[in-house]
């Protein structure tokens, strides 16, 4: 890691760098066993089995009003908080970070619009909903000024945690570091399979169960649509799973992971780990990187996939390895929910640039204002 200044190298350990990890990285790309190629599925790849994919009773039946009411009653108790992947590079808007763009008013950014759904939360059940937000080395001091200046939008200093997902380098297909064209290194963050262990690393996991907390929603900051729903939650704990997916119906324009049987297990599996000629059809479905945790359950360490990755920077290529939250479901007992993806109670309502935000922003209107 000589490559690196002692400048360089004091801002990277604040957020938790692991330099015998970039090493080794550095060495298995340049030895072949890091590689686009190795990213693949070797096993087996299928459909999960019939009755895999549950649905939610339909609303207003004797069964949602039970679930909804085991759900507002754990928010009651305080058992409930919500994880934002707030993260990444601030590169999709423009280099602004996501986060803090308004969204239906200069005040009202789609940070701002979550905890105006957890003070709606909170009204309605009399309990206490602490949000964590999930920041990269690029976007957690962006995030935290604007909380600052619009005074957590209301909500109570203490209910209100920013920590950072870890940050990794830029490396080349040769396996050396990336540089930039002023020569300095480039660092990233390397996926939302940060968010167990960064978790636990801050001390939010510690704080949250000594507290009471036992289920987390993990959730897009640009999903618009995971809002918290005491439904939901009420399906997790009534059916006992360490992890709930949130599913949303495939449309012919959609790409992106599901849930297969893999290994003997159903477990998300991303498009990036697809290997050649198999149909990723054969499930209707796709994951929107929603999920509710028991907590206890990810309070520990998990050896997830790492994958090769590349990205243009600078108009060169460069190998990001990234790792990727939905693996949990390869470790964790899971199920896995359809969920309603149109109407004003869509749970998948997704912002990736700014030209989505203004086709979306009636349906937004709608949903937030009703």
């Amino acid at each position: 890691m000589t490559a690196i200044s002692p400048h360089q190298l004091a801002f990277l350990r604040q957020f938790g760098f692991d330099a015998a990890l970039q090493q080794r990285w550095q060495t298995d790309i340049k030895s072949g066993r890091l590689t686009k190629a190795r990213n693949l599925v070797t096993s087996p790849l299928s459909a999960p089995p019939p009755g895999t994919i549950e649905v939610l009773p339909s609303p207003g039946s004797p069964a949602a009003r039970d679930l909804e009411r085991i759900g507002r009653e754990a928010i009651a108790r305080g058992e409930l908080g919500v994880v934002v992947l707030n993260g990444g590079m601030a590169t999709r808007f423009g280099g602004v970070v996501k986060g803090v763009v308004p969204v239906l008013s200069p005040s009202r950014s789609f940070l701002a619009l979550v905890v105006e759904d957890l003070r709606r939360v909170e009204r309605e059940t009399g309990g206490k909903v602490p949000l964590f937000l999930m920041n990269s080395f690029a976007t957690d001091q962006a995030t935290k000024a604007h909380f600052a200046e619009h005074g957590n939008f209301g909500a109570p200093k203490d209910r209100i945690t920013h920590f950072t997902q870890f940050v990794a380098l830029r490396l080349t297909k040769d396996g050396d570091l990336f540089t930039l064209k002023n020569g300095e290194v480039s660092p990233y963050g390397p996926g939302h399979g940060d968010f167990p262990g960064a978790f636990r690393a801050c001390g939010a996991m510690q704080r949250f169960r000594a507290a009471g907390g036992r289920h987390l929603l993990v959730r897009n900051v640009d999903n618009l649509g995971a809002r918290v729903d005491p439904l939901l939650l009420g399906h997790h704990i009534a059916n006992r799973r360490q992890a709930t997916v949130e599913l949303a119906p495939k449309w012919p324009e959609d790409v992106g992971g599901a849930p297969y049987m893999l290994d003997g297990r159903v477990q998300l599996v991303e498009g990036l780990r697809f290997p050649p000629g198999f149909d990723p059809n054969c499930v209707d479905v796709f994951n929107t990187n929603t999920l509710w945790f028991d907590a206890a359950a990810v309070d520990r360490e998990f050896e997830l996939g790492r994958y090769y990755v590349e990205k243009t920077v600078e108009d060169a290529k460069a190998v990001q390895i990234e790792h990727l939250i939905g693996e949990l479901t390869a470790h964790l007992e899971t199920g896995f929910l359809r969920v309603t993806r149109d109407g004003r109670s869509t749970r998948f309502l997704p912002v990736k640039a700014p030209d989505d935000l203004d086709t979306a922003r009636p349906a937004i209107h709608t949903m937030y204002e009703g």
